[in-house]
């Protein structure tokens, strides 16, 4: 079946009271017992499964193409399930550029557990190869990466992971199940923080994890899961499988509202620097093609021709972008990355992060226009 139609299917549950189409929500903690103590229906506890969380993990499984699918409450969670897959003294490469959240828990959290951590530049195939080490389990990527939109040779990367016997995890997020799939392209582990596109509405925290096979990870992530706790609730589930079955539809008009607005912004006198993958000025452009072949996503990075004050100044000016943390909703978004990040950020002060909404375009470029020519 084609991407829209698995994601209205996929995880499609049935319902067997009433027969009625819309999934209903089972807002329960726990399940009936049979009196041989057997749990006849398959669900015991709901932090071990719960039928709107099943159906939701059958259903980006599909999606994306895997053999098993795990839900989580958090994209951190979801990222920290993988890496308690590891173990002491075990060494992972991550990206220079990327969420930055995602490396603070490597280091800070997880670091003084014993866990190594470098960062390589992973658009670099030759540079990631070279920092392998004897102890290296595991190479996690991201792309498009966070903030900057740089491209990952996905496939390039799997050929490393499988000469060294290494995992490889990438975090496609931005690139969502219907833009990108990983692991048709080698991966082997999959993230998603289906706070963002999946969910799409910004009004739901969760994360994925997706395994090409049912293999030894997929057994420690599910005990992860089931004993750190982490999972969402049965609301959340049933919000983000409704999410799923428009997903193909919002990330079109996002990709599409994103590639008009990034050509615009590129001629704007005041722009220094636009970073969009679906640009031909993009470094990476042909290899975002060949991975990303129907569309972009809808995330923008934007230097301005102006110093760091007046790029923060520039946000407070947009009336239609508003400035929040987070991506992938139908609402457009605006944010100075690096404020965010703190004073160890490499992101650029004059860089501002922009999540295109499902507004109508030229509202979009009329708002950016006017607050690029105030400064």
């Amino acid at each position: 079946m084609k991407k829209e139609t698995i994601a209205v299917h996929g995880s499609h549950l049935k319902d067997e009271t009433a027969g009625a189409i819309a999934a209903p929500v089972f807002l329960t903690t726990t399940f009936e017992r049979a009196l041989d103590g057997t749990y006849p229906k398959g669900h015991m506890y709901s932090r071990n499964s719960n039928p709107n969380r099943t159906a939701l993990e059958k259903g980006l499984a599909a999606l994306e193409g895997a053999s098993r699918g795990f839900a989580f409450g958090s994209g951190l969670a979801a990222v920290n399930a993988v890496f308690q897959c590891l173990q002491s003294g075990d060494h992972i490469l991550m990206p220079e550029v990327g969420y930055y959240a995602s490396y603070k828990l490597a280091e800070e959290i997880l670091g003084p557990w014993g866990l190594e951590v470098t960062q390589v530049d992973m658009t670099d195939l030759a540079a990631v190869e070279k920092a392998v080490q004897k102890n290296t389990k595991l190479i996690w990527a991201e792309t498009p990466a966070n903030p900057m939109l740089s491209i990952t040779d996905i496939k390039g990367l799997s050929e490393i992971a499988k000469k060294h016997g290494l995992k490889l995890g990438v975090d496609n997020t931005l690139g969502t199940p219907v833009l990108q799939n990983p692991i048709s392209l080698g991966a082997d582990i999959v993230m998603h923080a289906t706070t963002k596109y999946i969910g799409g509405h910004s009004d739901i925290m969760g994360g994925a994890v997706l395994l090409k096979e049912d293999d030894e990870w997929a057994k420690r992530i599910e005990r992860v899961q089931i004993l750190m706790g982490a999972t969402p609730n049965p609301l959340d589930c049933y919000l983000l499988a409704r999410g799923l079955k428009t997903l193909p539809l919002r990330m079109r008009e996002h990709s599409a509202n994103a590639l008009e607005l990034a050509k615009r912004l590129e001629k704007h006198p005041k722009v220094e620097l636009v970073h969009y993958p679906g640009l031909e000025s993009h470094p990476q452009h042909a290899l975002a093609k060949k991975q990303m072949p129907q569309g972009f996503s809808g995330m923008i990075a934007l230097q301005v021709k102006t110093g760091e004050t007046e790029t923060r100044e520039m946000a407070g000016k947009l009336q239609i972008f508003q400035q929040a943390t987070s991506l992938g909703g139908v609402e457009s978004l605006v944010e100075h990355r690096k404020s965010i990040e703190g004073p160890q950020s490499t992101t650029p002060g004059n860089l501002l992060r922009f999540s295109i909404g499902l507004e109508h375009v030229d509202d979009l470029w009329a708002d950016l226009n006017q607050a690029l020519n105030s400064i």
